[in-house]
């Protein structure tokens, strides 16, 4: 990719380390997370050129209504150096990847966040770094996620995983890939419902950040971390087979309510260049995850040849 383009990895690294100083809250670090994503789709993966670019436009595009712009450009002896600035975020990932904190988001900032460091061979000065590592420790304590269907917050504290669950042992990137997969594709029908359609999403993201942990070396990080994405997997189980009619049904959030509507599904996939010609805009990119899906999703899709029912059911994920 271009110099220029690197400028997403700088500007979304900026945004992801003001975010809470900006906004107050967690969340406003999507953005920034998103822009990453889009860097390393594209780069990951055989694109067209046309696609490509409209990627790249759409996310700065992004950035430019909610990102950060780095107030100066950093001296190379301002910048942490690379090892103490990956050793500080994976401190920060130690102390609170052990546990499901709102569906893996301190593993999916962190991961990228690392990820993105890495690429820059270093980036941002002590106290960018210290506010990207307490954003990420800021997700200690916190609940699992807001939203489940057929289950509660306070029942999934206290799931526990077991053997009559099914999983594999998961030592690989791989082996976690091929799983999720399977997941993806076991679902009948996949709900707009944040419980569903949003979880379903990350559920791509948390386990694509697992295995980008393993790949950057923090093989103890990626083994720390699959027991609570397991958790979220069998929550997610127990919403597989939801008939949106069943009186049963039952569903926690505080922004979707019964009934259910089937999500919207996409005519055109991520890498095509009818997908990007879709208005992404309208709808605020999604929070980013208009890219940060895709990539996740791609990734686990070189790692297990995926059904066609797996691709089916990824379309009403990116709509």
């Amino acid at each position: 990719m271009a110099d220029l383009d690197r400028r997403l990895l700088e500007e979304g690294l900026a945004t992801m380390a003001s975010s809470q100083e900006r906004t107050g809250d967690l969340w406003h670090a999507h953005y920034g997370a998103g822009a990453i994503a889009a860097y390393f789709w594209v780069r990951e993966n055989h694109l067209t050129a046309l696609a490509a670019g409209s990627i790249t436009a759409e996310a700065k595009a992004m950035l430019r209504q909610h990102g950060t712009r780095p107030a100066q450009t950093v001296l190379p002896d301002e910048c942490m150096p690379l090892e103490l600035a990956e050793a500080r975020i994976a401190d920060a990932l130690e102390r609170t990847i052990g546990e499901l904190h709102w569906v893996g988001h301190q593993a999916i900032y962190g991961a990228i966040s690392l990820k993105a460091i890495r690429e820059l061979e270093g980036w941002g000065t002590a106290q960018e770094i210290e506010q990207i590592a307490q954003l990420i420790e800021s997700f200690e304590r916190t609940i699992p996620g807001r939203s489940w269907m057929n289950t509660t917050v306070k029942e999934i504290r206290h799931m526990s995983l077991e053997e009559k669950d099914g999983f594999p042992d998961i030592q690989k990137p791989m082996e976690l890939s091929r799983l999720i997969l399977e997941e993806l594709g076991a679902f009948s029908t996949i709900y707009q419902a944040e419980a569903h359609h949003d979880l379903i999403g990350h559920m791509l993201t948390y386990g694509h950040a697992l295995n980008i942990l393993y790949e950057l070396g923090y093989p103890a990080l990626f083994s720390k971390g699959i027991p609570p994405f397991l958790k979220m997997v069998k929550a997610l189980r127990l919403s597989r087979n939801v008939d949106a009619t069943q009186a049963g049904a039952t569903l926690q959030s505080p922004v979707d309510m019964l009934p259910l509507q089937q999500a919207e599904r996409s005519r055109a996939l991520p890498h095509e260049l009818e997908y990007w010609l879709t208005d992404r805009r309208c709808r605020n990119w999604y929070e980013g995850h208009v890219f940060k899906f895709p990539f996740s999703f791609y990734h686990h899709a070189k790692n297990g040849e995926p059904e066609p029912e797996i691709w089916e059911n990824f379309r009403y994920i990116i709509a």
